[in-house]
């Protein structure tokens, strides 16, 4: 399931009810807001936050310029996608780094929340942003944290603080400050220690770390799958340690979103970043505005440049979109094609960038994982060169003999090449989305 799936259809099953009346009335508003509220209950956001967010869309709804607008319903919506931005922050929060090296951040959270992975995540991240990160091992209650962030590091080619004699983790930490002014890191990042549950012993420990580091920034990692628990986690280690901004894991798990939405409005903290997958390359910015433009099924075209510009291969991807716009796409530019998006993540996740795109039936159920690819690989090298530039000459007994050679069924060609027609649908999408904009402006690196 895809990220805000279950609230997204739903929201978007109200919205386009509403679009359907033309002029509205006052009770349709309410109505509509009343399936706003259920939606979002049901996606676990927090109960006084989903009713304090009602009340001002309605305020503002029920208002004249939206009542007696050509386009209420669009009105209606652009509101929601306001409050909805503002309710998670409003615009994006980024680390402050410090005027003078090094910038110290402390992770802090519950254990199994995923804390040492984000730390790693965090340290890929700004390493990308040319920063030369220092990782700390600072978690001496768990002796596993130590060979965890030691195994990260080694795999990211990012060093890591450690000491496993000292057991006092606000003397490793100093350790890490001196080594890192003497090595010339500019981001230290210290893993502390997590609990099963908040208590004192932990909060205690954490105080005095803050106290004696003094980091410039505190980053709770807090599990999204708990939901509402991971509100009032954060609730529990801001009111002790004032946190300066959220890390929420496992973002591409929860269907539901609950804490994303409840987590800024009653802790006051900003989240920063998402985790959106396992991989250490999948932790992405926050932005508001542009989570609740996926909430409400409007894509999110700005993350996908970013994502493709980073991770896909610019030259072979503008010379694909040459031959595209020239002559279409054929089944070997096809697989080439999968290849690349498979780098961008989930390809549901993907899709719900695309406007329109996620409800395309056609192309919802496809899991580009490594079996499918394998699949498609073998039914590919099974047709001939003339049927891979020119899929059209494929019938049914060119389709038998071809499942036969890649040792599939006739089935799965007939899914391949619907596949490949949906594909093309898309690809000629993102070059419709490029039309139009300024020399100079951001372009898909594909396109």
């Amino acid at each position: 399931m895809s990220l805000f799936e279950n609230l997204s259809d739903k929201l978007q099953g109200t919205f386009k009810r509403l679009r359907g009346r033309g002029k509205l009335s006052e009770a349709d508003v309410t109505e509509a807001m009343r399936e706003v509220r259920m939606a979002l209950l049901e996606a676990d956001v927090n109960f006084k936050v989903v009713k304090e967010l009602i009340n001002r869309i309605k305020e503002r709804a029920i208002g004249e310029e939206v009542m007696n607008s050509l386009t209420p319903a669009q009105q209606v919506i652009k509101i929601v996608n306001e409050e909805l931005t503002e309710l998670m922050g409003g615009s994006q929060s980024k680390i402050l780094i410090a005027s003078k090296p090094p910038t110290v951040l402390m992770m802090v959270g519950l254990q199994g929340a995923g804390k040492t992975t984000s730390t790693g995540k965090l340290a890929l991240h700004l390493r990308k942003q040319g920063k030369k990160p220092l990782l700390v091992a600072a978690d001496v209650q768990r002796p596993a944290a130590i060979a965890q962030l030691e195994t990260i590091g080694k795999q990211l080619n990012i060093p890591v603080y450690s000491d496993r004699v000292s057991k006092n983790p606000v003397e490793i930490a100093k350790a890490a400050m001196a080594e890192a002014a003497s090595k010339l890191y500019d981001i230290v990042i210290i893993d502390t220690a997590g609990r099963l549950h908040v208590n004192e012993e932990l909060m205690e420990e954490l105080v005095t770390i803050k106290k004696q580091v003094k980091p410039h920034e505190i980053l709770l990692v807090a599990d999204a799958m708990t939901g509402q628990d991971a509100v009032q986690v954060a609730e529990s280690f801001h009111e002790k340690l004032g946190l300066d901004g959220i890390v929420l894991t496992k973002m591409d798990g929860d269907a539901r979103g609950g804490a994303a939405l409840s987590i800024k409005a009653v802790t006051g903290a900003p989240i920063k970043f998402v985790g959106m997958g396992e991989k250490m390359d999948a932790l992405e910015a926050f932005h508001p505005d542009r989570m609740a433009s996926r909430i409400l099924g409007m894509g999110d075209g700005l993350t996908l440049i970013e994502k493709a510009q980073t991770e896909m291969d610019t030259a072979e991807n503008e010379k694909m979109a040459k031959k595209m716009m020239k002559d279409g796409l054929d089944l070997n530019d096809f697989l080439s094609q999968m290849q690349q998006i498979r780098k961008l993540g989930s390809f549901k996740d993907i899709l719900g960038m695309i406007p329109g795109m996620s409800k395309m039936k056609e192309l919802k159920d496809v899991d580009l994982d490594g079996k499918d690819i394998k699949k498609i690989e073998a039914i590919i090298r099974s047709m001939t060169m003339a049927e891979r530039t020119k899929p059209s000459l494929i019938d049914g007994s060119r389709r038998k003999r071809i499942a036969a050679g890649s040792g599939t069924q006739v089935q799965d060609v007939n899914q391949l090449l619907k596949r490949f027609e949906e594909t093309n649908k898309m690809m000629k999408q993102f070059t419709g989305m490029n039309k139009g904009k300024k020399k100079g402006g951001m372009k898909f690196p594909f396109m």
